[in-house]
């Protein structure tokens, strides 16, 4: 989504920002079902719960850290690299420039 905002000629950071916002609902209501399915497991009795606690446990901190690598991560490193990279249409923009010269 970011790529297409560049192709718009927006600037890194307005693409960055506004790419987030968009995907920011979908990325914590993923992450929040995901995490509340994992507690049943986390609190569970009986015969292999042990078993059960370690795989919720696991589920819970995994989904946990994704999502923050996704929130915050991601569009922090993309800014960062996005910067030294042309858009991605940018060299048919320049062939067909060439083209009608």
């Amino acid at each position: 989504f970011a790529n297409q905002l560049k192709d718009q000629h927006k600037s890194v950071y307005d693409a960055v920002v506004e790419a987030s916002a968009v995907r920011l609902r979908p990325i914590i209501m993923t992450s929040l079902t995901t995490i509340a399915g994992s507690l049943p497991l986390i609190f569970s009795s009986g015969a292999g719960a042990e078993t059960r606690e370690v795989l919720g446990i696991t589920l819970f901190f995994g989904v946990a850290v994704a999502t923050l690598f996704s929130l915050f991560l991601i569009p922090t490193m993309y800014f960062l690299l996005a910067r030294f990279a042309g858009s991605p249409k940018a060299v048919e923009r320049a062939l067909r420039q060439e083209l009608d010269d």
